[in-house]
């Protein structure tokens, strides 16, 4: 019998945190961060990094991880989250990966084993002066499937799979299909999710609350720390600060930008997560609750 994995999944803002920790109390589990962001030291704020206070005596992995000048990929991620799990398995416990990156969930669910490609600046900086519409039909002609499930909007996962496409001469799809391994455990996958009404109110939140934390601030001193910091940069919250910084944004600007790009980054998670039938989705009763106290 393959061993039990719980894995969580569900937009930005929409109480992974909390419930991964009431999971872990009942099921004497130890939790296993699936978020591309939080593997990156000294970027609390504008990740939303759980506090060791929320963290109530669980043991989190997978948090702080790498220097943010430093890069990373999801076979890296895949690799490392793998010996977490054996680590907390072989305690006697319950592993449980909560998330909203789809590509580290999947690379996990799914057995996909990514393969390192180096990162070929000078083709993804041609490519990143294509519009973008143009690029996603291109993608269609070369890999539908691949194209299927990403965003239109979505330009740096395109611009991923012409990279792959043009170091392995095969596409995203094909690469992927000839990599898969035996999945090892038995998942249980759980979706939280909310009204979307609630869950936009609890994004523009968490924003103001991220400013009023020292999010400007953060972004100051890893700039000032990290003279190289590109990758890490491009982070939801951290690019839009830098803009305000480099004068391109008025402060408000910069502030109704971010809650703009969480929105749409939100809506594109549940659309990632929703193409997966074998996750079982709650019924979002907090938010329910908070609709009720509103009424």
């Amino acid at each position: 019998m393959k061993p039990k994995v719980i894995v969580i999944v569900g937009p930005t803002a929409s109480g992974k945190t909390k419930f991964s920790i009431e999971i872990a109390k009942k099921e004497n589990g130890e939790i296993i961060s699936a978020d591309s962001m939080q593997i990156y030291k000294s970027m609390d704020i504008g990740t939303a990094k759980v506090s060791k206070e929320e963290m109530q005596g669980i043991k989190h992995y997978m948090l702080d991880v790498v220097e943010p000048s430093e890069k990373y990929s999801v076979a890296k991620y895949k690799e490392e989250a793998e010996k977490c799990i054996e680590e907390i398995l072989a305690k006697g416990k319950t592993p449980i990966i909560v998330g909203g990156t789809g590509l580290y969930i999947d690379s996990i669910i799914q057995g996909i084993k990514y393969l390192n490609i180096k990162t070929d600046f000078e083709y993804r900086e041609k490519l990143e002066k294509e519009d973008l519409q143009e690029l996603y039909e291109k993608l269609k002609k070369i890999d539908i499937e691949a194209a299927n499930k990403i965003s239109s909007n979505d330009k740096k996962r395109i611009i991923r799979a012409f990279e792959i496409y043009k170091a392995t001469g095969k596409t995203k799809t094909e690469v992927e299909k000839d990599s898969r391994e035996e999945v090892k455990y038995d998942f249980v996958i759980y979706g939280v999710n909310v009204d979307r009404e609630i869950l936009y109110e609890r994004i523009n939140k968490r924003v103001d609350v991220m400013i009023e934390n020292g999010l400007i601030q953060e972004v100051q001193e890893l700039l000032e720390k990290y003279p190289k910091i590109e990758t890490a940069m491009q982070g939801l919250g951290y690019k839009e600060v830098k803009e305000y910084m480099d004068g391109k944004l008025t402060k408000e600007e910069m502030i109704d930008k971010i809650k703009m790009e969480s929105r749409r980054y939100a809506k594109r998670q549940v659309t990632w997560f929703k193409r997966n039938k074998k996750i079982t989705w709650l019924n979002g009763d907090m938010a329910n609750e908070e609709k009720k106290e509103k009424s």
